[in-house]
């Protein structure tokens, strides 16, 4: 039984190799087309048909939508003050709810990826996960009931509770967006080399000092991923602010309410978080975010 010379078989694996590459690729491409086809119809479909009928406009008489474009809605955004006062409300709340998820989650990141045990620190990724599986409405109406101004908040501090409006709102959004802020940390923690701590200490830093200079610059990155989590979802909440807002608005409710009543205006106004989030993207992109997201 003969056999092939030793220096003919990378020949043969390469000829294989190159028999069922371009079959490798057939299949890539069969199976990523459908879902790229949807994002491309579906999402960016939908994004284009957002901004037409942001040109449209509505009879007065008959409230039905006329396909004719024009740039009023365009004009009554910038010009009414209302529409500028809900935008910079609505990113300050994003900003500060930001802030507040990521001065929680940078401890809680550390402790879980530096000093926890690796049986406790399982526990704790389990714990920072389980609130995702309750819903929505129920923490949202949890803090409702915490926030009353004759809730448990007010027994346990003589009256003193926010009640409802902008700082209840970003405390229960705080709360909602948390674990999208503590896990993206969390792995950027997990990646820091341990040889650090001990180089900086070795160099008489303290633990401060070890944090300014050595930690916070390397898990910088995995903050601001975290925090395009956050901003993206509160600048699209309308739910949370409903139920514990008050008479705050943020630019979500403006839409929502304006869908049923001019949904061209609606489509234009919409474009202000859409337009926002893109900025945040581009200014996340510089600092590696995109990396760890």
């Amino acid at each position: 039984m003969s056999s092939a010379p030793v220096g003919e078989r990378p020949d043969r694996r390469g000829a294989v190799s190159a028999y069922f590459a371009p079959r490798r690729r057939t299949r890539l491409s069969l199976l990523l087309g459908l879902p790229m086809l949807w994002l491309v119809v579906v999402y960016l479909g939908a994004i284009a048909a957002l901004m037409l009928s942001a040109f449209w406009s509505v009879d007065s008489f008959t409230e039905n939508v006329v396909h004719t474009y024009s740039t009023a809605n365009f004009h009554t955004v910038l010009t009414e003050s209302i529409y500028r006062t809900v935008g910079v409300r609505t990113i300050v709340v994003a900003l500060a709810v930001t802030v507040i998820d990521a001065l929680i989650a940078f401890p809680m990141a550390f402790y879980m990826s530096v000093v926890a045990s690796p049986r406790a620190r399982r526990l704790l990724v389990v714990a920072v996960l389980t609130p995702l599986w309750a819903s929505y409405l129920v923490k949202a109406y949890a803090w409702r009931t915490l926030l009353a101004p004759d809730g448990p908040l007010s027994w346990l501090t003589n009256g003193h509770t926010p009640g409802y409006g902008e700082a209840a709102t970003v405390i229960t959004l705080a709360y909602l967006w948390l674990p999208y802020m503590v896990i993206p940390v969390y792995a950027g923690f997990e990646k820091v080399p341990r040889s650090l701590f001990e180089a900086s200490a070795d160099l008489g830093g303290n633990a401060g000092r070890t944090i300014r200079s050595v930690i916070l610059p390397l898990v910088f990155p995995a903050i601001a991923a975290g925090s395009i989590f956050t901003v993206s979802l509160t600048l699209g909440d309308y739910i949370a602010v409903s139920i514990v807002g008050g008479k705050t608005q943020l630019i979500a409710n403006v839409i929502s309410d304006q869908v049923t009543l001019n949904q061209p205006l609606a489509a234009t106004v919409s474009l202000i978080p859409l337009i926002a989030i893109v900025l945040y993207l581009m200014a996340m992109r510089r600092t590696g975010a995109l990396e760890n997201v």
